[in-house]
């Protein structure tokens, strides 16, 4: 299939750049002024006070969400003012809260892994952010952020039909790309959105930044969400149950402290003796227990996924071949995905459909998401569900 890269704005064109501080949104914002580009910023404002200090007086620093957003503010206003940028703050609290946060912690009393960044972007940053420009009655021609990644627009019809909606495509910097937590974006936010990145280089942007003197090119980079030092606060409104933690025969090995407190994959932290590495397997929320493993039983050759989303809400028409990422750090693995039939006490969000991989996928966390990419883009993607080896 082939794809059309779509047009970054001109001089001229209205531009709202969500600004988080970062050297990435700094840079994009800058590179637009430079073009003559009449450039607005706007960045979030999320935190509610809510999270302790930390003990030992450490502080959290460079997370999205955490005390030092007004630190963050304070740079975005004073590069905004620098270079003659009109800058907004837009308060996105409750839908944060609310969309990110809550759901968070939901999903991991279920048992499942959630990935609060894919959650952010669809619902607050390409969502609720974009509602808080259009309240404030700023109108602009495209909304652009510092990620790494392009859009684009197929030369022909989605799945035999005339659908050519807005897709997204990797990045240049493979080692940067950042597509996979923007799948969920719809196509018609898509329309308007632009990466003025896509084309560059990660060290191409920090060379940039050094040569323009920006604040930014001296900042550490942002770490995603909130860094497990502060779990057990954002997890303290409800009281954790420990439980068993058993390996695949059933046998006790130890007990844990809340199910909330552990995802597929995980090795460290687990307070169990063994004579080779365990890892946690599964987690059955429903009897409240952590299933361990050696790590080639975290193998598996296909999944079920449910809760998908498509370019354009154009849904394949057929089985069809895709490379699958299920999560940003993994490879893309080749594999066939076809319609799943759900089975008897199932039940699924939306139509789900069955993932099989031509190689193992190694550690699928449910909660977690499988992106499906054709020729280097989202062709779509869903909410895993469980495995589903075959016998």
């Amino acid at each position: 299939m082939n794809f059309i890269m779509q047009k970054l704005p001109e001089a001229g064109d209205t531009v709202v750049v969500g600004l988080s501080g970062g050297v990435d949104s700094t840079v994009t914002a800058l590179l637009l002024k430079q073009k003559g580009c009449n450039v607005i910023g706007v960045t979030m404002s999320m935190w509610k006070g809510d999270l302790p200090e930390l003990p030992d007086g450490k502080k959290l620093r460079s997370s999205c969400y955490g005390p030092d957003e007004s630190e963050d503010i304070a740079g975005c206003e004073k590069f905004c003012k620098e270079n003659d940028i009109l800058y907004r703050v837009i308060d996105v609290k409750d839908e944060y809260q609310k969309q990110v946060l809550d759901y968070f912690k939901s999903e991991y009393r279920a048992g499942r892994t959630p990935n609060p960044c894919i959650r952010c972007n669809s619902f607050v940053k390409f969502g609720a952010l974009l509602e808080g420009v259009q309240r404030q009655g700023i109108a602009y021609d495209y909304f652009c952020t510092g990620h790494y990644a392009r859009i684009v627009r197929p030369e022909t019809g989605l799945w035999h039909t005339d659908a050519k909606p807005a897709m997204i495509a990797t990045a240049l910097d493979s080692a940067k790309d950042q597509t996979y937590f923007l799948y969920r974006i719809p196509s018609a936010t898509l329309e308007r959105v632009r990466f003025p990145l896509a084309e560059l280089e990660k060290m191409h942007v920090f060379r940039i930044a050094r040569e323009n003197r920006l604040a930014a090119a001296e900042k550490a980079e942002s770490q995603d969400f909130i860094p497990p030092e502060y779990f057990d606060a954002l997890f303290s409104d409800k009281e954790s149950i420990p439980g068993d933690i058993i390996d695949l025969d059933g046998r006790v090995l130890g007990r844990h402290r809340g199910i909330e407190h552990y995802t597929v994959g995980q090795r460290r932290g687990l307070g169990v003796s063994s004579v080779k590495p365990l890892y946690v397997h599964s987690i059955d929320a429903a009897n409240n227990l952590v299933i361990l493993s050696g790590s080639e039983d975290l193998n598996a050759n296909a999944l079920i996924a449910d809760d998908f989303v498509w370019p354009g809400n154009v849904a394949p028409d057929a089985p069809f071949d895709a490379f699958v990422k299920i999560r940003l750090a993994s490879r893309p693995i080749p594999a066939r995905i076809e319609p799943y039939t759900a089975q008897k006490g199932e039940s699924f969000v939306g139509k789900p459909y069955r993932i099989a991989f031509r190689e193992n996928a190694h550690a699928a966390a449910p909660g977690q998401s499988a992106v499906l990419y054709i020729d280097g883009v989202i062709a779509g993607g869903g909410i895993i569900r469980r495995t589903d080896n075959d016998a």
